[in-house]
């Protein structure tokens, strides 16, 4: 993990002009979307290039981000050979993506920096990396509150 006091408040690196907030899956290519079309483009299902996307934006091989969102190698072929995500699989790949966004705002833009945070496991997290426990709902959430506390300089 990056030592918490080499680490600088962040600047967001996209932000929605109405609220002023990052906005959530523009390394899917989705930014932009109000909360209806984002849960319109969900329950579509995401296209298969929103994986690549994530894949160039983060540099984590596609076959990782497939093991974060829950879908079997054999099935991401499918995916890729269909063009089209599945609902829940588009909202997980949201949330990872949700998580890698708020990382890469941490780290000024920084996605080397980001990804090597994001994959080594913290003290923090009991020792799991922020991509491991951001497999769920409730981890992610845990992920984006120690985001916030560094964002702002609690260390604890």
């Amino acid at each position: 993990m990056a030592d918490a006091r080499d680490m600088t408040h962040a600047k967001p690196f996209q932000t929605s002009a109405r609220q002023g907030h990052p906005v959530r899956g523009r390394t899917l290519g989705l930014s932009g979307a109000s909360t209806t079309k984002m849960l319109q483009r969900i329950e579509k299902g995401f296209s298969y290039q929103a994986v690549v996307r994530l894949h160039k934006a983060s540099g984590l091989p596609v076959g990782s981000i497939a093991q974060l969102v829950r879908i079997p190698q054999r099935t991401l072929m499918r995916r890729k050979a269909q063009g089209r995500l599945r609902p829940e699989e588009s909202e997980r790949l949201l949330r990872v993506s949700g998580v890698f966004e708020k990382a890469l705002d941490l780290f000024e833009g920084n996605a080397d920096r980001a990804r090597q945070w994001l994959t080594t496991p913290s003290k923090e997290l009991e020792n799991q990396s922020p991509l491991h426990l951001a497999r769920t709902e409730v981890g992610a959430r845990e992920v984006e509150d120690l985001i916030g506390r560094l964002e702002h300089g609690v260390f604890t």
